[in-house]
């Protein structure tokens, strides 16, 4: 899945940056790469789903 980014007219490089930059993070490929950039153990993986579920648990009850 590649995201292309093509310059419309008159648009500098910066912008080109900031489009690119924002399609990124819609994808959410900026948190995927901070997630994979250290190694995590399967228990911490594991210790940090249950909590997400817990809350996300919490959430419906109220």
């Amino acid at each position: 899945m590649a995201i292309r980014i093509k310059a419309r007219g008159g648009e500098s490089v910066e912008q080109m940056m900031r489009r690119f930059k924002k399609l990124c993070e819609k994808e959410g490929l900026t948190k995927d790469i901070k997630k994979k950039e250290f190694f995590e153990k399967p228990s911490e993986r594991r210790r940090r789903a249950a909590r997400k579920s817990v809350s996300r648990r919490d959430k419906v009850e109220f």
